[in-house]
């Protein structure tokens, strides 16, 4: 929507009355002209992942630091038509270059950060059913067994020093991987489609969890969209992006 970003009500008492999206993921047309970048609104409400994510927590991440992502990226990007047109995956992977030198680490930060919790949003639901599918086999094939699974991932988003994303994601040869990256990186600029990846800022957690890191990333495994990760897993780096 030109000329402004458009945020959610802030809600004081972290109701469920969050608008809620479609959990489908829809494939979205490529822009046809130069738009503003807009917070996703959630297929659920801010309270739907209690316990495991509290309701304050969501409110605060979704509605301010994602919001402030999105905003600050339309900022960055602002008499740039024509990288406004593209959309916000071919941007990170293939536009910085034209960014001005200036603006090119707001662009880089802000537009990972509305990318990678955009997926994120979507990696979450209330009404997780374990691993099932593809992603399910790819898993048992690459670690053995589930808990070991998990257990390599949890030790992958502990050792993120500082602020980053723990990520489960398919190399260019189809295998599954466990990456780390910094800040607001995200493994499909690399050339490697994420299937799965948990934000480790403080933000994510502070509020329920404090300083208890893998306790956060236990909790996580309760509330994963395993749906969508055979989604994610079953598409190429090309049809990836419009899983977004």
């Amino acid at each position: 929507m030109a000329g402004g970003l458009v945020l959610l009500p802030y809600m004081s008492a972290c109701s469920s009355s969050q608008p809620v999206a479609d959990e489908t993921p829809k494939e979205e047309p490529e822009p046809s002209g130069p738009v503003d970048h807009t917070l996703p609104e959630l297929a659920y409400g801010y309270d739907a992942l209690a316990p495991n994510i509290d309701a304050m927590t969501m409110e605060i991440h979704h509605s301010k630091h994602h919001a402030g992502y999105v905003s600050n990226l339309n900022k960055a990007l602002e008499g740039h038509d024509d990288l406004r047109s593209l959309g916000l995956a071919a941007l990170l992977a293939n536009g910085l270059a034209a960014v001005p030198e200036d603006k090119r680490t707001a662009v880089l930060n802000n537009g990972g950060g509305h990318l990678n919790h955009s997926l994120f949003w979507k990696m979450m639901t209330p009404n997780s059913a374990g691993p099932n599918g593809a992603v399910a086999d790819a898993i048992m094939k690459k670690f053995g067994s589930f808990d070991a699974f998990k257990g390599e991932f949890k030790k992958t988003a502990l050792g993120q020093f500082g602020s980053g994303w723990g990520w489960l994601v398919k190399s260019s040869t189809g295998e599954l991987e466990l990456v780390g990256t910094p800040e607001q990186g995200n493994p499909w600029v690399d050339g490697k489609v994420p299937v799965l990846g948990i934000d480790v800022w403080e933000h994510a957690y502070y509020l329920n969890y404090e300083n208890r890191r893998g306790d956060y990333i236990d909790a996580f495994f309760n509330v994963v969209n395993w749906d969508y990760a055979n989604s994610l897993f079953a598409a190429d780096k090309d049809t990836w992006a419009s899983l977004i």
